[in-house]
């Protein structure tokens, strides 16, 4: 029996135990770290150790890359997390009472997320978002300012009318399957779902994946959906922006791939590409006009998350091979360097005291090395070479292009608005006068250094069992 995945499972849930009991600042932090590490080795051990499938849990070629991504980006920014918390409680934003709700909460959040990629049951998979979405609801909140509950609160509301079109949805193919697998667990079992699903009423199905569709949508910060994300990432604090963006969106575009699995695999139901295009293009276009007028530096970001999450499922909305392997590629580049811009943008903040464009100026000087991370960081997801989020948007319009030269001509509108848009706000905060304070920080350079040179590694040379393994991937996604 194979038992890394009750690993990835289990440990995050034990250590978030251990964490509210224990005290001592340092301890909690190492903990989190190494314990966010022992998780992300775990996970590396699925490519060669599967679990079998049972009727709760699944371990395949598709989520064994959502799950190394997710503890991979966890794990850095847990050691990111341990320096940008120090100087919260050095600041007294937070005390030691927060530090052990924030770092047992971080690592619930990490066991939900995983448990919500292996699960088998799209119940446990719904009620393991729900658990995420609870437990970053509390993280926004943890400085208990007006704006930060405001925040919590409208991510609270937000989320939960989002997940409740998804349980909708979810029950409705549990009604579609019941006629045809009977009644009991296995009309939940997604693997009893992909079998039998060619059978299945095309109508029901049809309203549930608008319902799903429209639910996980939330989660994933599509527009016209998106209204929580923006005051998440700026009231809370930066690591959990870092998990939001990096982590959590994926976490929910990957429910969304498993019910286009479903409806896919029926003759008679609509094909979800066309509704999925719409969205990520709406989201795409939506979200490079908003970039224009931020004033909040986490917010700007949090745009660009929208931006991103849009191009993905729009590339996921084209389907076939090459669009399918850019939108797993751009999934993963994303993920890496919005992190890392979050790890950057949260130590400058703390520099400068604020989180106001307007306030930051000058970062290359006043602060070289968070400045010159940004600026690599900002130019990455932008989309300039040799980032690999330029690999993985050419990948997107070339495949696009083939199928509809308008659409390929939307996306590149949507995609140069944005690149505008960050490169304005760029050339301010990186080379404008110098303003603020100019005191060094105490930072952990590390994860973001890391981040970005794979982005820059991956747009240069991917290796070919890498390759081979996406293209398996996107072939299977149909």
């Amino acid at each position: 029996m194979v038992y890394n995945v009750y690993v990835i499972l289990g440990l995050p849930v034990i250590t978030a135990v251990a964490l509210v009991i224990l005290q001592g600042y340092r301890l909690l932090a190492r903990i989190n770290v190494v314990s966010s590490f022992l998780t992300f080795v775990a996970a590396l051990t699925l490519f060669a150790y599967r679990p079998e499938t049972g009727t709760y849990l699944l371990v395949d070629d598709l989520n064994i890359v959502f799950v190394v991504l997710n503890t991979f980006v966890a794990f850095t920014t847990s050691a990111f997390s341990a320096s940008y918390i120090s100087h919260e409680l050095e600041t007294r934003r937070l005390t030691v009472g927060h530090l052990r709700f924030y770092h047992a909460m971080y690592q619930l959040l990490l066991g939900a997320m995983n448990l919500a990629l292996v699960a088998n049951n799209i119940g446990l998979m719904w009620v393991s978002i729900e658990v995420a979405t609870l437990t970053t609801v509390v993280m926004v909140g943890i400085y208990r300012t007006p704006a930060a509950l405001e925040a919590a609160w409208k991510y609270f509301i937000l989320g939960s009318v989002g997940i409740a079109l998804a349980l909708f949805g979810t029950i409705l193919v549990y009604m579609a399957a019941r006629p045809v697998v009977g009644e009991g667990m296995n009309g939940m079992v997604w693997t009893e779902l992909i079998q039998h699903v060619s059978k299945f009423d095309p109508a029901m199905l049809n309203l549930a994946f608008v319902f799903l569709l429209l639910g996980y949508g939330t989660k994933v910060g599509l527009a016209p959906l998106h209204a929580w994300l923006p005051d998440a990432h700026a009231e809370g604090p930066t690591p959990i922006s870092a998990v939001l963006s990096g982590l959590l969106l994926n976490v929910a575009l990957y429910a969304v791939l498993r019910f286009k699995l479903l409806m896919s695999a029926n003759p008679g139901a609509l094909a979800p590409g066309p509704l999925m295009v719409s969205l990520g293009l709406l989201s795409l276009i939506f979200a490079g006009f908003m970039l224009y007028r931020r004033g909040d530096i986490k917010r700007l970001f949090a745009y660009s998350s929208i931006e991103h999450m849009g191009i993905i499922v729009f590339a996921f909305g084209i389907g076939g091979t090459l669009a399918n392997f850019a939108a797993l590629l751009h999934m993963t580049m994303h993920s890496l360097t919005k992190s890392a811009i979050f790890f950057a943008v949260g130590h400058a903040a703390q520099a400068k005291g604020t989180q106001q464009l307007a306030k930051i100026r000058g970062l290359t000087v006043t602060h070289p090395f968070l400045g010159w991370g940004l600026v690599i960081g900002v130019a990455a997801i932008a989309g300039l070479p040799p980032g690999g989020v330029f690999m993985s948007e050419f990948l997107i319009v070339s495949s696009t292009v083939s199928r509809s030269p308008v659409l390929a001509l939307l996306t590149v509108f949507g995609l140069v608005i944005a690149f505008g848009a960050l490169l304005l706000r760029l050339h301010s905060v990186a080379f404008g006068e110098p303003t603020g304070s100019r005191e060094p920080i105490k930072a952990s350079y590390l994860p973001m250094i890391a981040h970005l040179t794979l982005v820059i590694i991956a747009g240069i040379y991917l290796p070919p069992p890498l390759v081979a393994w996406f293209q398996h991937i996107a072939a299977s996604l149909h």
